[in-house]
């Protein structure tokens, strides 16, 4: 008889490992508490349409790795592949914000995708979010990435690097898209096959390629940093003075897109030097519209997320 294994891209979590866990909850919660923070807590499993009308049905979350399944009532449910959605659909459902329009809110667990089997890819993984709501200040934005900053530097992880970029907002994407959209029927060649798939559904993602052969052709692209309106660039120019005062270091990436579609001005990642290719230990942004498309008015937001490998919160290990 063959012995029964667990799943492919899962792990077990034994007591040796564990302890090792809960040191590193111990610090992130205390940073979280001293920082006034609250917990809420959403299910593990959602409706199907809540992640394809809050994360984009053509990104690859959506499209590609999601553990989606018809129940017994014949609706489409899902695991949930990450949390911002779920904590969207909390708010409003609960009308959360109508007595208290700014919350400071972060959750924890499991999260679930299916992802290409390859080294250092879980396809059940643990991350830990922090999303701020209401504030529209670029300030928050700094805030929340200090926060992320000083958490990391808590639990000891090594040669961080701040990546920092401004996607504008949806004005400014929708001008830039048209001149990237023509460029790349031109350059259509030239890119490879997953870019080209992406012209269609999700072309701003071609921007992030690790392609070597898309990244170079893009270099002679339209940049999106040229078709911010004035109080876009304002306010980029704002996030880094406060960062400069802060002593964060940041390098600019223009071709920092990120992987969902709600983002609106800031984006970023924090990476560690000392962990090699999955080097990835936290990314964050900003995300104005989301709530308000997903019927809950127009509430500014911001959100940053860690995530894991099996014995601490660095990195979203996957296997």
């Amino acid at each position: 008889m063959n012995k029964l294994k667990n799943l492919r891209g899962t792990v077990d979590l034994l007591p040796d490992q564990l302890i090792k866990w809960q040191n590193v909850e111990k610090i992130v919660l205390e940073q979280l508490a001293r920082a006034s923070i609250n917990e809420i807590r959403t299910p593990i499993l959602e409706m199907t349409e809540l992640f394809i009308r809050g994360i984009g049905e053509g990104t690859d979350v959506v499209s590609k790795e999601m553990y989606t399944f018809i129940d017994r009532g014949d609706r489409s449910c899902t695991l949930r592949p990450e949390g911002t959605a779920s904590v969207a659909r909390a708010l409003i459902q609960n009308g959360m914000l109508s007595n208290h329009p700014l919350q400071k809110l972060w959750y924890m667990g499991p999260m679930f995708r299916y992802e290409r089997p390859q080294a250092g890819r879980q396809r059940q993984f643990h991350q830990l979010g922090v999303e701020f709501i209401g504030y529209d200040s670029v300030r928050s934005d700094v805030e929340i990435i200090a926060l992320a900053w000083d958490i990391l530097g808590k639990l000891g992880i090594k040669e961080l690097n701040l990546e920092i970029n401004t996607l504008g907002d949806l004005n400014d994407r929708l001008n830039f898209q048209k001149s990237f959209l023509k460029w790349l029927e031109i350059n259509k060649n030239s890119l490879d096959l997953d870019s080209q798939n992406r012209i269609t559904k999700n072309p701003l993602r071609i921007l992030d390629s690790k392609n070597i052969q898309t990244q170079k052709a893009l270099e002679n692209a339209p940049r999106l940093f040229n078709f911010l309106s004035e109080d876009s660039h304002k306010r980029y120019s704002n996030l880094k003075k406060h960062l400069e005062v802060l002593k964060i270091p940041y390098v600019e990436n223009f071709n920092l897109v990120r992987g969902l579609d709600y983002y609106t001005h800031t984006a970023f990642e924090i990476t560690s030097g000392a962990l090699g290719s999955q080097a990835t230990v936290c990314g964050g942004g900003r995300y104005d519209d989301l709530i308000k498309q997903m019927g809950g008015g127009k509430y500014p937001r911001n959100w940053v997320r860690y995530w894991s490998r099996k014995i601490n919160f660095t990195r979203r290990k996957r296997v």
